[in-house]
């Protein structure tokens, strides 16, 4: 008999596991589910900010806390385009995701 916690567990790793899955239509075009993640720019490590970034790699992710440390904290989000990397599109699907 599985006890209760670990079939909870398994459920919700199963669930999680479709967070991030991708649907790939008969066309042959392939669409994200995504989930929303927050990163606050002015605090957020290269790390967190590599991973809750789309289009943003450890490279940029490092050039952005440079800027920070160089500049200060970020007062806009169109501040981030003076960071070397990242152009309006990058900026752009990430909105939603920034935080100051």
């Amino acid at each position: 008999m599985i006890k209760t916690h670990s079939l909870l567990s398994l459920l919700l790793a199963i669930a999680l596991s479709f967070l991030s899955s991708s649907v790939v239509f008969a066309d042959g075009a392939e669409s994200e589910q995504q989930v929303a993640f927050e990163v606050n720019v002015n605090s957020a490590s290269a790390e967190e900010l590599a991973g809750k970034l789309l289009g943003v790699g450890e490279a940029k992710a490092q050039l952005i806390i440079e800027y920070r440390e160089q500049y200060g904290p970020f007062t806009s989000l169109d501040q981030l385009l003076n960071v070397k990397g990242i152009g309006a599109a990058t900026l752009d699907k990430n909105r939603e995701r920034i935080r100051l």
